[in-house]
């Protein structure tokens, strides 16, 4: 059974930190890209950042560059979203999903999707 689990969502003041990490399963990780997408109340989901499991490449939107940085671990088949200086507009459910391509923003690439992780920022 393909699985991907978030964890690490919270409540923190705006400029505070919170570390997401993507716990995967099932399928073969070194093959795929993690990528991490959000969804904020009344909103359509959009992509915050990918990595390719096999060769690392990386990608940010453009409103987390600089604060958000993704990483993965290949041994413990988990990717990990390090999320610094947290705006109030970061407020949204996180969730992690895979797809069996290099590396994509795109909603339509991924696969398989886990259940989110809430973060909420507080002014």
């Amino acid at each position: 059974e393909v699985q991907l689990v978030e964890s690490g969502g919270g409540l923190v003041q705006a400029g505070g930190s919170l570390r997401l990490s993507c716990a995967a399963s099932g399928f073969t990780f070194d093959d795929y890209a993690i990528g991490w997408f959000r969804q904020a109340p009344g909103k359509e989901r959009e992509g915050v950042s990918c990595i390719s499991s096999s060769d690392g490449s990386t990608y940010y939107a453009d409103s987390v560059k600089g604060r958000f940085t993704i990483s993965s671990d290949n041994a413990k088949n988990t990717v990990y979203l390090q999320m610094n200086s947290l705006k109030p507009e970061d407020t949204a459910v996180y969730y992690c999903a895979a797809a069996n391509i290099l590396g994509s923003l795109m909603l339509y690439e991924y696969d398989y999707w886990g259940q989110g992780t809430q973060v909420t920022v507080s002014s």
